[in-house]
Order: structure tokens, then sequence, then C-alpha cells
């Protein structure tokens, strides 16, 4: 909920999410850590009444809110800017929160109650309540509330479980218990450095994945809110599976699918149908994960250690998110960390290191060494003709047979693990140029196999793509000619040409989101355009004229400002004849530029009789309804046309657009309603959306339903 209230403030990028998981694994360290120390130094009793009194000191910063002072985000450093609009606006609750689980646990423990041997059932229970309240908020909280009421019933229940608390509280101070540790004592015998190391390393590669896979997620399918809650659903759930007297799985099954798992994973590098994709990473993660927790729970302590137990974990998850949310954005340059944390979950399986390490570093030599060459050729960038595509993929499929059969063996099947890992990333399609990571994604410079087209990929969704060799290899000279969804006599052009009939010509355009630049050869001559553009990285690929030529032939004087548009834009002292919103977060357009609000704000940046240009192409919603929807509560009409261009010999150059116009008056719009193919979208078919309301669901379900 409160990630949500975050979004329109960075445009909707992944990275939020995965910030948003690091931080409340951090307050959840912090929590753990209060909880142990009240259970160790005080009775059950006192700690009820000490908790209770922290419960109403949190109560009194709600509703939950964005904090003052944290309206607009810095140009740079915003994952620490995210953490501390996080621990400002919502920390102590959140850490009060926290502690309530392993404090509830620690009186079950002390209680005398006939299950009171094994309160990490408990752990389950809260870990039930959390995958419940997580799957039922994108498919029936969001949809049929509004932000504002979510907050109001939070709230309720907040202070409904402090009554509760209170309950408990009172029931714990009457029975007047010892501690724990006054209770029994520790007969561990085990070494505590070994045992809280693996209990902190069984936490980590979980809670690292969970974060990894949904950046992979991201970039393989899509950057949509809707599929970000998937892998974190499933994190929850292998607790309800495994913390319990009868796991839903016996350990030594689920470990037997670690391989399997494995394949999985390493397959998703070679991008399967989308689909099959989705199904691969969270299948393989919700194993993986399993297996880790299984082992966890397998080595838990005597209940007179739980609190230490879980803050040994919660430290676990928090270093895992660290490493999975913080560290490898900065370090790699694409998902790097999901194959790191697969890898590493094997050599945390029980047996990998039997024999010791020089024997595991034997056999898992060979498959060490084919790695290191594989990498080296992706390192070179070395191109991989066309030709090569099938033996690669019969490598990979033999590759994941040989680990099938290797399962029992584990320094083998790590050694031919990484080689499947680096195998899978040769991709014989697309010759890499270049690839960058940043808070918003990873961007790749691509050619096709012919060497004739480059593309900016965003995950699997192409960006733009210019023409860079004619066919006979010599380089294409002169003026690039718009491509994708861009090319002259599509939608998005012949929104362009229409809007400087009535006007004569634009004066001022405004265009949200760069891309490689392709918009600026729709610009004429005494036009003064500019962009508005989240990412860095893409505004200095789009200048670099040694990958893209858009700009630097068509538009080297046009303006790019840096920042989320929605509020760059808001703080223009420009009026513009047209606003062109092509923005995307790989193949998804961010919500908080369709809502009422973002629409006003443009309204008051739009000449009078300017229009408005909304690209609504991606796989995974249909936009129409909420497009034409908000429109109309604004006072516009809308207009819209689906093209699939006629020629289709290269599907790189032109591709089908889905742009929806908008105007004040339909004389504004210079004879664009009159051609063919466009049609007036009426806009009470679905409702508007607003910051506080949009029906992301159903936007999906009229994408499959009524596509």
């Amino acid at each position: 909920m409160f990630a949500k209230m975050v979004l329109p403030r960075l445009g909707g990028a992944a990275a939020i999410w995965s910030v948003a998981m690091v931080f409340f694994q951090s307050a959840l360290l912090l929590g753990y850590a209060y909880a142990h120390l009240l259970g160790r130094m005080l009775s059950p009793g006192l700690s009820a009444l000490v908790h209770l009194g922290v419960l109403a000191i949190a109560a009194t910063t709600l509703p939950i809110r964005i904090a003052h002072g944290f309206e607009a985000p810095p140009q740079g450093g915003l994952e620490l800017w995210l953490l501390s609009l996080f621990a400002v606006s919502i920390g102590l609750p959140f850490v009060a929160l926290a502690a309530t689980a392993p404090l509830l646990q620690n009186w079950f423990a002390a209680s005398g109650h006939p299950h009171a041997a094994n309160p990490y059932l408990l752990y389950a229970a809260s870990n039930l309540g959390s995958f419940a309240a997580l799957m039922t908020y994108p498919f029936i909280v969001e949809p049929l509330s509004t932000l504002l009421t979510q907050i109001q019933v939070w709230s309720a229940g907040y202070f409904l479980l402090v009554l509760l608390i209170a309950v408990a509280a009172m029931m714990v101070a009457r029975a007047d218990k010892p501690s724990l540790s006054a209770a029994g004592p520790d007969t561990t015998t085990a070494s505590k450095i070994v045992e809280r190391t693996m209990w902190t390393v069984l936490a980590a590669i979980p809670a690292g994945l969970v974060v990894a896979v949904t950046a992979a997620i991201s970039v393989d399918l899509a950057a949509a809110p809707f599929l970000w809650v998937l892998p974190l659903s499933l994190y929850l759930l292998t607790f309800v599976a495994i913390f319990r007297d009868r796991p839903w799985v016996a350990h030594e099954r689920v470990l037997h699918l670690v391989p399997f798992a494995v394949v999985a994973a390493a397959s998703t590098v070679a991008r399967p149908y989308l689909g099959a994709l989705l199904v691969m990473h969270l299948a393989g993660f919700f194993v993986l994960a399993l297996a880790c927790h299984g082992e966890l729970y397998r080595r838990r302590p005597a209940p007179v250690r739980l609190t230490e137990f879980y803050l040994w974990t919660s430290f676990g998850g928090v270093i895992g998110g660290i490493f999975a949310g913080l560290i490898a954005p900065h370090t790699f340059s694409g998902v790097a960390e999901y194959p790191i944390l697969v890898l590493a979950a094997l050599l945390a399986m029980p047996g990998a290191f039997a024999g010791g390490t020089g024997r595991f570093l034997r056999r898992s030599g060979p498959g060490l060494v084919l790695a290191a060459a594989a990498a080296a050729i992706i390192w070179l960038r070395l191109r991989i003709p066309a030709d090569a595509v099938l033996p690669i993929q019969i490598a990979l499929i033999s590759l994941a047979g040989a680990m099938m059969l290797l399962r029992r063996q584990p320094a083998l099947f790590f050694g031919l693990a990484v080689l499947a890992f680096v195998i899978a990333k040769l991709d014989p399609l697309l010759s890499p140029i270049m690839q960058v990571r940043s808070f918003f994604g990873v961007h790749r410079v691509v050619e096709d196999p012919t060497g004739e087209v480059r593309l900016l990929m965003h995950g699997t969704t192409a960006h733009g793509a210019e023409r860079v060799r004619n066919k006979d290899g010599t380089p294409v000279r002169g003026r690039p000619e718009p491509t994708t969804y861009y090319y002259f006599g599509g939608p998005i052009g012949d929104a362009i040409a229409a809007a400087r009939v009535p006007q004569g010509r634009l004066a001022r355009v405004a265009a949200v989101g760069l891309g490689t630049g392709s918009l600026a050869c729709h610009r004429q001559d005494g036009e003064a355009w500019t962009f508005f553009e989240i990412d860095p990285n893409v505004a200095r690929i789009a200048r670099d004229p040694t990958l893209f030529r858009f700009l630097s032939e068509c538009g080297p004087d046009m303006r790019i400002v840096l920042g989320d548009a929605r509020l760059t834009l808001a703080a223009s002292a420009e009026r513009y004849d047209l606003i062109v919103l092509d923005a995307f977060s790989s193949d998804a357009i961010p919500v908080h530029l369709l809502t009422r609000e973002a629409f006003a704000g443009y309204l008051s940046h739009l000449t009078e009789h300017g229009v408005i240009v909304l690209h609504i192409s991606n796989q995974h919603m249909s936009l129409w309804g909420p497009a034409a929807a908000v429109g109309g509560a604004e006072g516009l009409l809308a207009f819209g046309k689906d093209q699939t261009p006629s020629d289709t010999t290269d599907d790189y150059l032109r591709t089908r657009a889905q742009v929806v116009v908008f105007a004040r008056d339909e004389q504004d719009l210079g004879g664009l309603p009159a051609q063919p193919g466009w049609k007036r979208l009426d806009p009470n078919a679905r409702t508007a959306w607003t910051d506080d309301y949009a029906d992301i669901l159903g936007a999906v379900l009229d994408r499959k339903f009524r596509h």
C-alpha cells in the first residue's frame, strides 16, 4: 500500500519495490532485535506491557502518509532517499508490528500451553496472514477501494490489533511466568558461530532471490506491480509450508527437486515464450526458497533461543536484500545477482562440500573452466553467427540433461550449473553493443542478426530502432527515418501532423519519454521541442551519435529535462501546443501518468488549442477505457487508433501502434477524426483513474478478454 503511494514520485520503477523490500527487511531486523532484548531482559508479563506502550506511541503517527519534505526526489542517491522516506513515514509503526510476531511466540512458549514446545507454528500462521493480505491486495483491495479508504481501514485494523495485544498482555501478566532464559537452560552443543552463520546464510539467499527474481521478471516480462507481488507471495508461502510439524512437502523431496529448479532458472536466460518464462522463474525460485527455509527450520534451536533465531534470520534477510536491492544494481550491468544467488543456494545445500573443499574444486573444475571461456566470449562481445542458434540451444539442453544425471554429485552439478548459466547468456539473435543498468532498469543496445538494425531494449521491449547499415553492409548516411511505432504514416506521426493543421506550426512541443530519440525527426523547422526523461542512462544513449543518430541529426539543440515528467513538466514555465506522452517502464506505462491529477497538470501547460498524444501500446494492459475516461473527466474529447503496418517485412522497423489523441475541441485535431481507423472513444466505458484509485487488474483483464 505504501509502495503504491510512493510509485508516482519515481515513475513507477521496479526498483522502488526492491528498495521497499530492503527497508522492510531492515525494519524487521530492528523489530526482532527489540523483541530479543525484551525477551532476554524482562519477564513475559512486563515485556507485554512495555510492547503495548511502544504500539501506542507508534499509533500517534497514523494514518500513514508520505512525510513532509519528500515531495520531489533528488537527481542522485535515489535509493538512500527512498529508504529515508520509508523510515520517516512508516518506520515506527512497522518496527512495532515486526516485533509483535516473535514476542507473541515468546510469550506462548513460556505460557505452559500443551503446544508451547513448538511455538514456530505461530510463525507459519503469521506468514499465512501476510500471504493472504498480499494476494488479496492487487485482486480485491486495489480494484474495489481507493487509497484513502485503504489507509483508513488499515489504521482501524492497527487499533484493533493493539486491543487484541492488550488482552494477550493481561493474560501473560496474570500468568506471571518467568522469561524463557530463566525457565530453561540452553542445552545446545553445536558451535554457535557456525550455527548463526548458517541461519544467516540460509535466510539471506531466499531474501536476495525474491528481489532478484522480481528484477528478472521486470526485465524479461514487464515492470508491472501486479507481477511484483508474485515472488514475495511465494516467499511468504514457503514459511507457511515449512514451519510446521508436518510440512506440506517433505524436506528430502524438496532437495531432490533442487536440480530441476536450477535448470529452470538457467533456462530463463534463454527467454522462452512469456508464459513459460514466468512459470520457470517462479517455480525455480519457489523450490530453492523451500529448500533453504527447510534447512533453516531443520536447524532451528530450542524455544529458549527463539528470539535469537529470528534475530539472525532477519539479519540474513537484510544482507540478502541489500545485496540484491542496493549493491547489485550499482555493480552489475545486468541482473547477475539472480544466477549468483541460485548458485549460492546450491552451495548451501547439505552435502555440497562432502569430502572437503579441495575435492569440491577438483570435481567442479572442468565446468568452471568452460564457463570462464564462455564468459570471455561475452566479455569480448564477439559476434555469434545466426546459424549458431541451434547448436547453443542443443548445448544448453544437453547440459540440463547432464545436470539432472549428476544431481547426486554436488561438485560436478555446481560446475555444470555455472556453465549452463554462462552459455544461456550467449544470445546469438542480438549482438550486444552495450548494456547499462540504473535505478530504472536494464537497457541494452543491440543489433539484429543481419547487423543492419540497432535497437534499444528495456527487458524484452524495444524502445526504438534505427537502420544503421544498408543491405550491402555500407553505413546509412543522412537524416535517419523514424522507425518502430514512430514511422511516418503511423498513428503517432499522423497525430503530430494533424496537430499542426489548425495552428500552422507547433511553437513548443513537450515529449514525455525519450527512448532513442526517434520522435525528434518529426520536428519541423522553427519548432522548439523539449524531451522529459526520467533515466539519465537513456539520455546518454540517445545523445551518443555512435549509438543512435536521431537526436544528433534531427535535434542536436533539443533540450532534455531529467526527472519524473509529472514533476518536471509541472515545474516548467512553458505552455505547449503539443504534449506527446510516450513514457514506458519496460513494457508498462507508469500509472501515475494516466490519472486525472496528471492530466490536470498537462492541461495547465497546454495552449488553448493544444493537443495531447498518448501512446498506449503494450502487451499486458488495455488502456483504451482508462484513457478515454480520464480525458472525459477532464473535459477532453478522445480519439484512438490501433494500426498494424501493412509492410511487415522488417518487424523491427515498423510495429503495431495504439494511440489516443485528446483535444478540447474536435477542430483542434485538424480533420484527424475523419481519417480511416480513428474512432471516438467512449469516456463512460471505464472509471477514470486517479492518484487515489487505479484498477490495474481491470486493464489486464480487458487486454486478455477484450483484445
